[in-house]
């Protein structure tokens, strides 16, 4: 890896908020699947227009978000790295392997859905060998594993290895950098992105070249919402965004492994067929475990640096063991 990117930044909180906002989307997206955990899901009957809009709005739209920060996060990990061992690439693969640990223990003893464990295995496969590659030669593979997969309909965890480069190239190029500078360059972005995802919704509600369309809207209305929170955060709302959603993102493993088991333990206590739930009841149910986690989160990182689980994955990838008590 060339050695663009080596001085020391400090913490990227627009990142934190993103991370947090793509959090709350997933865990709304995912409350269905995880408490319909080991169970056989029968399809049918008409969804009514909050289930339509629910779909629209965040089915496949935050995944894409999360996929894009872990390739930044890698990036950023590894500029730190190249400062402080003489052997960086070996701290990030026992970090990808711990995170292998983690996702497969998520797997086995909680949700068959985990996405942890393919982060882990595509960031061994993907994201360590390009850092002996030249930024250009990330960017251009990230556009051709995008398209690839677009144009083969190969769903979405086949965006993954592109989202993970794409992150890692706008890392290594500044951009990440510089996304706080200024309004102008994501509100222009966002529109762009709103226009081009207008018509490839139209053909996903209409069901043509459905997995085509579907990996296609949520590109780009995840862009869209990444855009528009860039321009928020250019706003006087910058601090109760920061409220809202910081906490929640600078914690976001140990809230998204936790979330699993409030949801099923929120399966137990409400009941019933938990595909057959309403929308009114998936939203209550994501909104009270959000809130759970945002006061959980807000009063741990007032005491603490980072999230527990964050901290044992820090001192695993460092192979020493970190400072948790904030100064």
């Amino acid at each position: 890896m060339s050695h663009e990117l080596r001085q020391r930044r400090p913490r990227i909180a627009a990142l934190d908020v993103i991370r947090g906002f793509a959090l709350c989307g997933i865990l709304l997206a995912n409350v269905q699947p995880i408490a319909n955990a080991g169970r056989t899901v029968v399809s049918g009957g008409q969804p009514s227009l909050a289930d339509f809009w629910l779909g629209l709005l965040v089915e496949q739209r935050f995944y894409p978000i999360f996929s894009l920060l872990f390739g930044v996060g890698f990036s950023l990990l590894l500029d730190s790295a190249w400062e402080r061992t003489a052997r960086p690439r070996l701290l990030l693969t026992r970090r990808l392997l711990a995170l292998l640990a983690m996702g497969l223990a998520h797997h086995l003893l909680l949700w068959e859905g985990d996405i942890l464990a393919v982060y882990a295995l595509v960031g061994l496969v993907v994201l360590l060998p390009s850092t002996w590659l030249p930024r250009w030669a990330v960017a251009g593979l990230a556009v051709v594993l995008l398209a690839g997969a677009l144009l083969l309909g190969a769903g979405s965890f086949a965006l993954v290895p592109g989202l993970f480069l794409l992150g890692s190239a706008l890392t290594r190029y500044g951009v990440i950098d510089r996304i706080e500078r200024s309004a102008r360059g994501p509100a222009t972005l966002g529109l762009v992105l709103t226009v081009l995802a207008v018509p490839v919704v139209w053909l996903q509600v209409g069901e043509v070249r459905f997995s085509l369309t579907l990996a296609l809207a949520g590109l780009l209305i995840a862009g869209a919402y990444v855009c528009g929170m860039l321009v928020l955060l250019r706003t006087p709302l910058r601090p109760v965004l920061e409220i809202v959603f910081a906490p929640l993102g600078r914690m976001a493993l140990t809230n998204y492994l936790t979330a699993t088991v409030l949801v099923l333990l929120a399966a137990r206590l409400v009941g019933g067929v938990p595909h057959q739930w309403s929308t009114a009841t998936i939203l209550t149910i994501a909104g009270v475990i959000l809130t759970v986690q945002w006061a959980w989160s807000t009063l741990w990182l007032n005491r603490y640096r980072q999230g527990p689980i964050e901290w044992l994955w820090r001192w695993i990838t460092w192979a020493r063991r970190p400072a948790l008590r904030a100064s």
